[in-house]
């Protein structure tokens, strides 16, 4: 049996919902490491709950190239799974457990290609980086980002292994993602003038939203992208206690999907110059202890490599296709790219059994990316791989 699928076995087994602590995890990656001779160094979360993992292989005076993926999963709460979500079960040519495709099947292969690796007389270092909470906005990979800058030589490049059926991602939109707090002024609803409804002045901003979004559609189209323009929606929302009382309290969640080109804190300011000075005005002119305020939820960058990148032309090497594309849902690989380490995404798998009951990988997807590993490690014999 292939050591990329026994190693995925193992890591679908440990159930790192971004809850819960990946230590144990960790701790069996960094004992795999260990055992072949490879020294690790853990980058720990300010509890010490959660830690990233970073690993170097090859010549350590140079610039090499990161594999990169995330150990946490989603939850499984309210899926109907017909198979064991952390116990990776095999049915006609596919293996199935939480995980298995977003993205531990990617983190098996990075782990089985370490005896290859360590076999070959790299000249191009090549570094594997593991992160915690990719999956609630991407925040233990900031960590290990400072980590990495301050190493003498800093890595040259970045794949990011999320699942595209390994196909080569230049690009992905860039999110901030906002909570908003009304609190207007409770009062019996056959006075309502005498009150602040919270909830009328909350889908003031959602009407704003709203129309930010549709003139958004005009402003900038770029169709490597899905939709091609910078999405603006409301998710949830909540307030009010009875009919019969105007709310005090409403709370909504809304989000910015921008282009890469696009700025999300630049829609944001404008919602919140819109609350300033139109909306708590007319709340406070009635009750002064009213008001409107914003809390950031997440937020990470878009990503756009230019085809004509040196990476861009090594991963179609390694990927066997230039058939490059663009992908909706975000990365690290932004993460990556703003501090100076150009990414890329490209594993094995597919995102539409992402997030789903009965998330499966493909056997097949596997084998291709053990062989994708075995030729970044040919290719690593040179120190001219990006050149």
């Amino acid at each position: 049996m292939m050591q990329s699928r026994l190693l995925l076995e193992k890591l679908v087994a440990f159930e790192t919902v971004s809850r819960a602590s990946n230590l144990n995890l960790i701790e069996f990656i960094r004992g795999y490491l260990d055992e072949l001779g490879v020294t690790s160094q853990l980058v720990y979360n300010d509890s010490g709950s959660k830690a990233n993992l970073w690993a170097t292989i090859g010549p350590a005076d140079r610039g090499g190239i990161v594999l990169s993926g995330h150990t946490d999963v989603v939850p499984v709460e309210g899926q109907a799974w017909t198979f064991p979500p952390f116990k990776l079960t095999e049915h006609d040519g596919k293996l199935y457990g939480r995980g298995s495709a977003d993205m531990k099947g990617f983190l098996a292969c990075m782990l089985a290609a370490v005896p290859t690796f360590l076999a070959t007389p790299l000249r191009t270092p090549i570094h594997l980086a593991f992160s915690y909470d990719e999956e609630v906005g991407c925040l233990g990979v900031r960590s290990l980002l400072e980590y990495i800058k301050e190493q003498a030589q800093p890595p040259v490049a970045c794949i990011v292994g999320e699942p595209t059926g390994l196909k080569p991602i230049l690009g992905h939109k860039g999110k901030l993602a906002m909570r908003c707090h009304v609190h207007g002024a409770a009062c019996h609803s056959a006075y309502a003038p005498d009150g602040v409804n919270a909830i009328e002045y909350a889908s003031h901003l959602i009407v704003k939203l709203t129309e930010m979004g549709d003139e958004l559609r005009d402003k900038q189209l770029d169709y490597r992208f899905d939709p091609p323009f910078t999405t603006v929606q409301t998710g949830t929302i909540s307030g009010g206690n009875a009919l019969n009382i105007v709310p005090t309290d409403c709370c909504f969640d809304w989000e910015i999907r921008t282009l890469p080109s696009a700025d999300g804190e630049q829609i944001c300011s404008e919602l919140k110059q819109y609350a300033c000075q139109e909306l708590e005005p007319q709340m406070r002119a009635v009750k002064a202890d009213t008001g409107i305020h914003f809390e950031p939820l997440q937020a990470y960058p878009g990503l756009l490599l230019d085809q004509s990148a040196p990476l861009a032309k090594f991963i179609a090497l390694l990927a066997n296709s230039s058939d490059f594309s663009t992908v909706a849902f975000g990365t690290e690989g932004g993460l990556f790219h703003q501090v100076g380490i150009p990414a890329v995404i490209c594993g094995p798998g597919s995102m539409a059994q992402g997030h789903k009951p009965d998330e499966f990988i493909a056997i097949e997807q596997l084998h291709r990316c053990d062989a994708m590993m075995r030729r970044l490690a040919r290719f690593a014999t040179s120190e001219e791989i990006l050149k």
